[in-house]
Order: C-alpha cells, then structure tokens, then sequence
C-alpha cells in the first residue's frame, strides 16, 4: 500500500514537472522594462526623463519633445548638452520641484538642438545631468513631422 502511494505521488509530481517545468526559467515578457512609445527614456538621479525625442524636417534644427518628472522637494537645473559637430553645445532647463514639466509643444518650454550631423531617422546622443549627480547619455530618435500627431511641433 505504502509503496502504491509513493508511487502515485512520483508520478503526480514527474506529470507536475513535465506540464509545468518549461517556464521556470523562461523570461516574463511583463517583467521587461521598454518605452512604449516613440521616444526614449531614462533616469538622471531624482529626475525622470520620459518620451524624449526630436523631431525636426532639418537635422540641423531639431525640436526636443520630452518631459521630465521632479519627484524631489527642491528644483532642479538640468544640462542638455550634444554635439554640433565641433564643440559641446549645452543648454540648461529649469524643473520645479515635485513637478512633471513638458517641453517641445506649443505652449511649453522649447529645447531647440542646432547643428546636428544626424539624419531623420537616425538617433541623437544627448547628455543629461544636473549638480554633482553622473550624468547619462541617452540616444535619441530623430522623427520627422509627417505623422499628424507631429506636424505642430516641428521647429
């Protein structure tokens, strides 16, 4: 009787394991973390950088469209610097604390990328950085105004 039982519970657990052993170690596609829209994202200290892209017809005059949350009690200078092929070009933003400040659209602060080499199409490095905290390079897509959604914010 015993040596039934043991059996019926190896089995159960061999059915167990076989039906089920596959996901154990796969990976859970919730789990990752993505953008989900067109831009790109990232995180300088107590900063967050959300959907940020260009957007221009001229690589050499592009509109940078994000939004950066300051979920901090003291306000923040953040440095965006890129290269405009033969020196750093820095410009600098004001967020408020405990604010979520959008920037590109009409009516919003604009953060205007000059002398770009890149192409529509291509990606953009931008450093972003603010006080002693290590700054992040972040590259960014470079979209056109062809898309509806797009066409007002082209510089």
């Amino acid at each position: 009787m015993k040596s039934r039982l043991a059996a019926s519970i190896a089995l159960a657990a061999a059915l167990l394991l076989a039906t089920t052993g596959c996901t154990f170690g796969a990976e859970i596609a919730t789990e990752k973390e993505y953008d989900p829209s067109d831009g790109v994202g990232t995180e300088v200290g107590e900063l967050a950088v959300r959907n940020a892209l260009l957007i221009g017809d001229d690589p050499e005059n592009l509109n940078l469209v994000m939004t950066v949350v300051n979920s901090s009690d003291v306000g923040k200078r953040l440095s965006v610097q890129w290269s405009d092929g033969s020196e750093r070009v820095t410009e600098v933003v004001l967020i408020s604390a405990n604010s979520r400040t959008a920037f590109g659209g009409p009516d919003q602060p604009q953060v205007l990328v000059t002398g770009s080499t890149d192409v529509i199409g291509g990606l953009v490095p931008l450093f972003l950085s603010y006080g002693t905290v290590p700054g992040v390079e972040l590259l960014v897509p470079v979209l056109d105004g062809s898309l509806p959604e797009y066409e007002l914010l082209v510089p």
